[in-house]
């Protein structure tokens, strides 16, 4: 199966108002790369976490969020330092005792020093839901990645079918082409060769080897053999079942070579524009391929 390295999946799970959402962005990558944002009083379940993502997704860069929002709870997430209040009021009024004022200190007077709030510590019960449910929000969020990626990468294997279709149709023409030209391509030879030697002794068996030897350089037909080979491979694996990424990756590699041996040797203009052609398809596969878990 085809599964692209790109998607986002979006998780939400709520219990006596408090709601958990967990977001996932997967990009590409060469690896599995996974970095999350945790709540502070949760941040030890990181590598539990990253377990999870690793049962599912296999490859590429994946970035987790997750939100905790206690709005709808009721109880604030901050309360106040009795200490620090207290000190701060006796402060106050040894201040306005000092500077002979007469005024009485206010509410808002202790408001302005902002660190008399502190982040209410949270009981071992509130952390096991929190828990519980970016578990649940996790499963949802990595259920919709999951899809997206898929079908995204059922898109990318039609894709990538037809671009190797379309190479293997050029090259179809290429040895057309390079059997109908290969006599011609020899008398030319042999006529150069003539006018050349025309004054000159020459062993004949001697000229008809080397005259083999630069025909057997010019033959395509192994690299031909090999470059189906490897098409054909390359439409095995888009029907495999295992993460083939990097194994597309490697062919589409060897793909150009042989591409790039047919071009050098053929010495044929119209055959070298056919494997211009192929390898303006095969630059289309390698960036696909770059997407592919």
């Amino acid at each position: 199966m085809i599964i692209s390295m790109t998607g986002f999946g979006r998780g939400n799970a709520t219990e006596n108002g408090m709601q958990v959402t967990v977001e996932i962005k997967t990009l590409n990558s060469r690896y599995l790369d996974i970095s999350s944002r945790l709540p502070q009083s949760i941040s030890d379940k990181e590598l539990v976490l990253k377990e999870f993502v690793q049962d599912k997704i296999k490859r590429g860069k994946v970035n987790i969020n997750v939100y905790v929002d206690k709005t709808r709870t009721g109880q604030p997430d901050f309360t106040f330092s009795p200490e620090l209040v207290q000190s701060y009021g006796a402060m106050l009024e040894q201040i306005k005792l000092k500077a002979n004022i007469s005024k009485p200190v206010h509410l808002s007077d202790l408001m302005k020093f902002e660190d008399i709030f502190i982040r209410r510590p949270e009981d071992k019960e509130t952390i096991k839901k929190t828990w519980n449910l970016t578990k649940q929000a996790l499963d949802d969020a990595l259920e919709m990645v999951l899809k997206m990626r898929i079908k995204e990468g059922g898109q990318l294997k039609n894709e990538l079918k037809s671009q190797v279709d379309g190479i293997a149709g050029q090259l179809d023409d290429v040895m057309r082409l390079s059997k109908e030209r290969a006599p011609q391509a020899l008398d030319r030879m042999k006529d150069r060769l003539a006018i050349l030697l025309k004054d000159d002794e020459i062993d004949p068996e001697r000229l008809e080897q080397e005259i083999a030897i630069l025909v057997d350089k010019m033959d395509i037909q192994e690299e031909v053999i090999r470059l189906k080979s490897h098409l054909k491979f390359f439409l095995e694996a888009l029907d495999s079942d295992d993460s083939v990424g990097r194994r597309l990756n490697f062919l589409s590699q060897e793909i150009n070579r042989e591409l790039n041996t047919i071009g050098s040797k053929s010495n044929d203009s119209e055959i070298s524009h056919l494997v211009v052609f192929a390898k303006e398809k095969l630059e289309q596969i390698r960036e696909q391929v770059q997407n592919i878990e």
